[in-house]
């Protein structure tokens, strides 16, 4: 049996990842700010990651390191780039020196698709640098490592930070999403379950040491996603506003079309045979609020 410590493990993915690795036999261990209702508080950590005594503890036994623990959203980020900082990229560092202190065998870093692109602010940039530490901590100190890209990761479970989350929320609530675009943006949405169950996978051999992307299977306009949502809530009178003259920061902040500028490294993408549908997925979220809503 693999002991495995999960930061960020009661978090939107962190918590997906917490129970795929339950539902395969491992032994798991989360550390975050709050308990995960699926361990029992043997197995939960309650601290913050810039703890480094804390986190050496946690980490001590662990053959496998997963780290979620990070500020996600990019307009935080960019509102607070010393939090961000903290977070994000010490936090990064202080749980790379404890794997290495305590000889883990496999760091898996979650990082963004936002990593590849020129935009993302202070998100994409401390995304970056924690990739470059941890292929520093390989190539210095041996720690072996799998850097996971995620992309628009959605699914039950997650919060108003989580775009679906928004749009379904404003649709039930509002009869209205609204959307700083034009919603000719397209993106490649990947269901919590799918993007825990690949990550699972990337435990293999053949994607040690090596940085992988994990998106969904098809590219979707954000104004087709509206649609999807409209046409399952059965609802005519829901409205679409487009506010195409965009907030600057954001328009700085977010991609249109693909997340990847020029760059020499090249990730793979990893993809299973099975996977959940967005009409399926998106049909999850909405009874989950509507049911929290009532």
């Amino acid at each position: 049996m693999k002991r495995v410590v999960v930061f960020g493990g009661a978090g939107f993915i962190g918590s997906y990842m917490v129970d795929h690795l339950l539902s395969h036999g491992c032994e798991v261990t989360s550390f975050d700010l709050r308990p995960h209702p699926s361990l029992s508080d043997k197995y939960n950590i309650v601290g913050d990651v810039l703890d480094a005594e804390l986190v050496s503890s946690a980490v001590e036994g662990a053959d496998i390191v997963f780290n979620y623990a990070a500020i996600a959203d990019i307009e935080e980020c960019n509102e607070n780039p010393f939090r961000a900082v903290q977070i994000n990229i010490l936090g990064n560092t202080t749980v790379l020196d404890a794997c290495v202190a305590h000889g883990v065998r496999r760091y898996m870093f979650a990082s963004s698709v936002y990593t590849e692109s020129s935009l993302g602010g202070v998100y994409s940039t401390s995304k970056r640098a924690c990739e470059s530490l941890i292929k520093d901590y390989s190539k210095y100190y041996g720690l072996d490592y799998t850097i996971l890209r995620y992309g628009t990761v959605y699914g039950p479970g997650s919060d108003e930070n989580n775009s679906v989350y928004r749009f379904v929320n404003e649709a039930l609530a509002d009869k209205k999403i609204r959307y700083q675009g034009t919603g000719e943006e397209h993106r490649e949405y990947i269901h919590a379950l799918d993007a825990a169950a690949l990550s699972f996978s990337a435990l293999e051999k053949r994607y040690l040491n090596t940085t992988t992307t994990l998106t969904g299977h098809k590219s979707l306009k954000v104004k087709d996603l509206f649609a999807i949502i409209k046409e399952i809530l059965n609802d005519e009178e829901i409205e679409f506003e487009f506010v195409s003259e965009r907030n600057k920061k954001l328009l700085k902040s977010h991609y249109k079309t693909t997340p990847y500028s020029y760059s020499r490294d090249l990730p793979t993408k990893l993809v299973g045979t099975q996977y959940i549908d967005i009409g399926a997925g998106l049909l999850q979220c909405i009874r989950e609020q509507d049911e929290q809503n009532r």
